[in-house]
């Protein structure tokens, strides 16, 4: 603890600390906590998975004053599994200080984290979206914010989220301390760091050139489509995994490659946007909880997943960019643990392997898995024949092409003895129903109030 005990920090810092199992400040907590603690606007870029989280928490923490009412600290985040990892690093280094956090985000009833910030919540973590919510509804107030931090700028701008940060910050007082983190430092990162910080100070951990993690091996295998799932299988059984993270690019994808491994009889979790909360949240309990664990993922739901002992990184479908390589990467080796990232590139994606290199600063090695003994699994057979069901099943079950084949839904009339009895003429009071004209017998337009009721009826 020689490292934290320079910095002077509160005894209940340091407890929780202990507690924690913390024990020297990694390099980024190392440069970013002095100058955080002199009251300085700061603009860090670090690696993913290099102890961002801790080097902003432990000044506001520091400087905390629990005072009064009103929010003290804003983290916007850009998803929910982030927001979520950050609370509950905030939750155990605040334990012995009393300050209580609410972590806000989509997906959930605004009534609950509502009622947190009504009880006297200091520190707001949440993601833009919900934020602007409750602000909208007045339920979060940040005329009194005294500390904003942005982490994960770059996947913020890559979500369209700039925006909406520029209105949440256009909130909160000029005189407030301002933080950004980021990975990568786009033009418009830099310039948002202009429009909302006074005299920043810039602080770059590693190599700029040094993107990715360099305790990561980056492996690779270059296959044809079909033999893209029976090569993941080789892999699994090659090189065992303890606890991994398997990238697909789409949702459907990642929800046929969790059936397929459950079908080989692996045990993994799923983890999309189109997962429920509730389902989300216990996916990622029994991620964390398994020694041995598997997680499918896309890229967006997978940002800011915090799971320290993540062994192996998958991408099963490359990712399109390098930068994207970079996030996903970051999954595995976390606080200087080592770890390997495993791409499966197809015939026409050689270019992007150079890309990858040139940009993260990485040195990619090819090896050759033996996926003979698994045969040939046409994984985009699958994906076709899927979509092909999904589609035939969302007619049958009330889909507009129900029932009708590919001659598509008849209209009344066409051939038919009588039309709906609801289509034959107008209302008591004039205006037709949900399949007649918008307008009044007469020719009057029916009134605001007809229409939200039509509306709604259908």
């Amino acid at each position: 603890m020689e490292g934290f005990e320079k910095l002077s920090l509160r005894k209940e810092i340091m407890e929780a600390l202990i507690d924690m199992g913390f024990k020297e400040p990694t390099d980024v907590q190392a440069k970013a906590i002095p100058e955080i603690l002199k009251g300085k606007d700061v603009v860090v870029r670090s690696k993913t998975g290099s102890g961002k989280t801790a080097a902003f928490l432990i000044p506001i923490l520091q400087n905390f004053h629990g005072q009064g009412h009103g929010v003290e600290a804003i983290i916007i985040a850009p998803t929910r599994e982030l927001a979520l990892q950050i609370d509950g690093v905030a939750s155990k280094l605040s334990r012995f200080i009393g300050a209580k956090t609410v972590v806000v985000y989509g997906g959930v009833s605004t009534m609950p984290q509502a009622e947190k910030i009504r009880h006297g919540a200091k520190i707001v973590v949440g993601t833009p979206g919900r934020i602007l919510d409750l602000m909208e509804r007045r339920q979060l107030d940040l005329s009194k914010v005294r500390f904003a931090v942005l982490d994960e700028a770059d996947i913020m701008l890559d979500m369209g989220f700039i925006d909406d940060i520029r209105l949440i910050l256009s909130k909160t007082p000029r005189s407030k301390q301002t933080m950004l983190f980021s990975a990568t430092m786009p033009q418009k990162i830099v310039e948002i760091a202009r429009e909302q910080m006074k005299d920043s100070i810039n602080i770059g951990v590693g190599d700029e050139e040094q993107l990715a993690v360099t305790s990561i091996e980056n492996l690779y295998t270059v296959v044809d489509n079909s033999y893209k799932f029976s090569t993941l299988l080789a892999y699994l059984s090659e090189r065992a995994p303890k606890k991994s993270v398997v990238f697909a690019r789409t949702q459907r994808s990642a929800d046929i490659l969790y059936r397929l491994l459950k079908d080989q009889g692996y045990s993994p979790v799923l983890l999309h946007g189109g997962v429920t909360q509730a389902r989300r949240e216990i996916a990622m309990g029994s991620f964390r909880r398994n020694e041995n664990g598997m997680l499918i993922a896309t890229n967006v739901a997978a940002r800011g997943i915090d799971v320290k002992d993540i062994t192996d990184v998958i991408n099963f479908d490359a990712p399109d960019e390098p930068t994207v390589y970079i996030h996903r990467i970051g999954r595995s080796a976390r606080m200087g643990n080592n770890g390997r990232a495993f791409t499966i590139f197809t015939r026409d994606q050689h270019g992007l392997i150079g890309a990858i290199e040139r940009f993260a600063g990485v040195s990619m090695r090819r090896i050759e898995v033996d996926n003979r003994k698994f045969g040939r699994i046409n994984y985009g057979e699958y994906i076709r024949a899927s979509r092909d069901y999904s589609e035939r099943r969302s007619y049958s079950e009330g889909g507009e092409r129900r029932n009708y084949g590919e001659r598509g839904p008849r209209r009344w009339g066409e051939g038919d003895r009588q039309q709906p009895p609801r289509q034959r003429g107008y209302g008591a009071h004039g205006s037709r129903d949900r399949y007649g004209p918008k307008h009044h017998g007469d020719g009057r337009f029916k009134s605001r109030f007809q229409r939200r009721d039509s509306s709604d009826r259908k």
